[in-house]
């Protein structure tokens, strides 16, 4: 089984990781090539702001949904830090649970906007395609996350309660005052 969730756990980063990077490179490349069309030559690319802004987007959300395995997404601690380790523990296996079931509720909200969207048959204007197709981003990056709070719930709830509230956040400011 742990060898199943270490398979699972890289498909989901390599999936992430490379729909982030890839949206952002052609974001950037398609935005470019339209300034270019638009201000040398006078012409333009008309569905290329649409897929610009649908690029970014997906690039964002999977993006996040990475930060979740990389844990570079913002934590305070410095109220856990006064509590004793076990109950700082409890409260970052509580902090993540919330995570787990807010992201796995947009999951589920995305899923039925997905539906909605298909129901009404919905066409994208400039890309011409079913708009449920740019809207996928939600319920799958969305899920992608959970996955990884997931992940965070079973990581803190193994951990020794004396190196949980360990960040780096502290380990930088200790590092920084250390050095002056």
């Amino acid at each position: 089984m742990k060898k199943f969730f270490h398979i699972l756990d890289i498909g989901v980063a390599t999936i992430n990781r490379n729909i982030a990077v890839f949206g952002v490179a052609a974001g950037v490349l398609l935005a470019f090539t339209n300034a270019v069309l638009r201000y040398v030559f006078g012409t333009s690319l008309t569905w290329a702001g649409e897929l610009t802004n649908y690029l970014f987007i997906w690039a964002a959300l999977f993006g996040a949904a990475y930060g979740f395995k990389k844990g570079i997404h913002i934590q305070v601690t410095i109220l856990l830090a006064k509590f004793p380790p076990k109950i700082a523990k409890g409260f970052m296996i509580l902090a993540h649970t919330i995570t787990f079931a807010y992201l796995g509720f947009m999951s589920y909200l995305g899923i039925s906007l997905v539906e909605v969207i298909m129901e009404m048959e919905e066409i994208s204007i400039d890309l011409n395609i079913p708009m449920w197709i740019p809207n996928l981003v939600i319920p799958v990056a969305f899920a992608a996350a959970a996955f990884r709070a997931g992940e965070k719930i079973y990581e803190v709830s193994v951990m020794d309660p004396n190196k949980v509230i360990r960040s780096n956040e502290e380990e930088i400011i200790h590092d920084s005052i250390d050095k002056n």
